[in-house]
């Protein structure tokens, strides 16, 4: 007989397993559903980015964000460039690396893989703020302050996840890791966050040069959140569970995954395939 759990709150009966199980799989579809997505956009960085470099037009850099190529300011071209390599190598390889399985499985794999992380996040973070320091985003004062914090953090939760692997201390190294992958997905969720705004909103509260109130809101939305929730999970793990807290977190999940499918495809039908096309066109000739 199947084992039951009563939830007076609820008002109803759950299966023993049905809460966790659906926190499980919700969870591995989440990951999934990230891996893909962020595949499709580490394609996007290097067909896009790499194919109009190589094709000698890096001016249409600024068809994906404004004030990211300056022929005058080289480097900062070089800075941003190797943030985007490096972003892609974080992005490809994020999810495998949270892949309990494979941890346990393969350990040498998992501490190769994640010195290259560690790298990647690295140079991600200096490029950045590089960047910054050479030329300045193009929000100004405000889009200066939250992408330098973005930067700095992502290099203080690389340098952490190291510090503490290295020590043996693993579930420390792995709060710190949860917290860099958090970090690394906001490049991705911001453009994201900003297309689907424009589609809901028709571009509500944003301003030449960046200088909205929702432009100002997303110099730190972008990675803010996606920290809260990471410190959530880290605490979660630790703690037992009740059913409706699972089942809830399930549907979270669930929500999440079709939220990333739904604007990924958008994305990639739309302005990603249009300029990945064009890249490859334009390097072939």
């Amino acid at each position: 007989m199947t084992p039951l759990i009563h939830t007076a709150q609820a008002g109803s009966t759950f299966p023993l397993w049905l809460h966790g199980a659906a926190l499980h799989w919700s969870a591995r579809l989440l990951v999934a559903t990230t891996w893909i997505a962020g595949a499709v956009f580490a394609a996007y960085i290097v067909v896009f980015f790499g194919g109009v470099a190589l094709g000698g037009d890096g001016e249409r850099w600024n068809e994906s964000l404004p004030g990211l190529y300056d022929a005058r300011v080289p480097a900062a071209t070089v800075a941003i460039g190797a943030h985007f390599v490096a972003g892609s190598v974080l992005l490809l390889l994020g999810p495998i690396q949270l892949i309990g399985r494979l941890r346990r499985s393969v350990p040498a794999l998992h501490r190769g893989l994640g010195r290259v992380y560690v790298v990647a996040a690295g140079l991600a973070g200096l490029g950045g703020l590089a960047f910054i320091l050479a030329k300045g985003t193009v929000g100004g004062t405000v889009m200066d302050a939250g992408f330098g914090l973005y930067g700095a953090l992502m290099v203080l939760c690389a340098a952490m996840a190291f510090v503490h692997a290295r020590a043996g201390r693993y579930e420390r190294h792995r709060a710190w890791a949860i917290r860099l992958f958090a970090l690394v997905v906001g490049s991705w969720l911001y453009r994201m966050e900003y297309g689907t705004w424009f589609l809901v909103s028709g571009g509500l509260g944003t301003g030449r040069g960046f200088s909205g109130w929702f432009d100002m809101v997303m110099a730190f939305f972008f990675y803010v959140p996606n920290l809260i929730v990471a410190e959530q999970f880290i605490r979660a793990r630790r703690k037992q569970r009740g059913a409706l807290l699972e089942l809830g977190s399930a549907a979270l999940l669930l929500a999440a995954s079709a939220f990333v499918m739904m604007v990924t495809w958008t994305f990639t039908e739309g302005a990603w395939g249009r300029r990945m096309a064009g890249a490859l066109v334009q390097a072939s000739l």
